[in-house]
């Protein structure tokens, strides 16, 4: 019976790369599932035989300690040197997009806000 070794929500297109290299260079047989044309199934990469998953989840875990501080170190060093993204760093890229967004966001909260106090009359 198929089993989940790694869910692909919100998984860096390198990341979830790596995945399938260091599985597939392991003789670790897996299929991939995606979100579906909805984006409603969870994408994910599935173990075909359950026998390999200590082996596969033992291999991810290593890998993922590894990213882990590969990633903090890269972090560290944009930060030192002032290259890392920051929020108004993307505000300043799309402020229309940005104003957009606040406005329907405020707009969701009057009319929830309103709705209540309708109601409470």
């Amino acid at each position: 019976m198929a089993k989940i070794i790694f869910r692909l929500n919100g998984v860096p297109d390198d990341e979830a790369h790596d995945v399938r290299e260091l599985l597939a260079s392991h003789a670790i047989d897996y299929y991939e599932t995606s979100a579906g044309n909805w984006g409603v199934s969870m994408p994910a990469i599935w173990l075909k035989d359950d026998g390999q998953f200590e082996q596969a989840r033992a291999l991810l875990d290593a890998y993922q300690s590894e990213r882990t501080v590969r990633m903090r170190a890269e972090y560290a060093r944009l930060e030192r040197e002032g290259k890392n993204r920051t929020f108004f760093d993307a505000v300043k890229e799309k402020p229309v997009s940005f104003t957009i967004h606040l406005a329907l966001a405020w707009l969701v909260i009057y009319l929830s806000i309103q709705l209540v106090l309708d109601l409470a009359q």
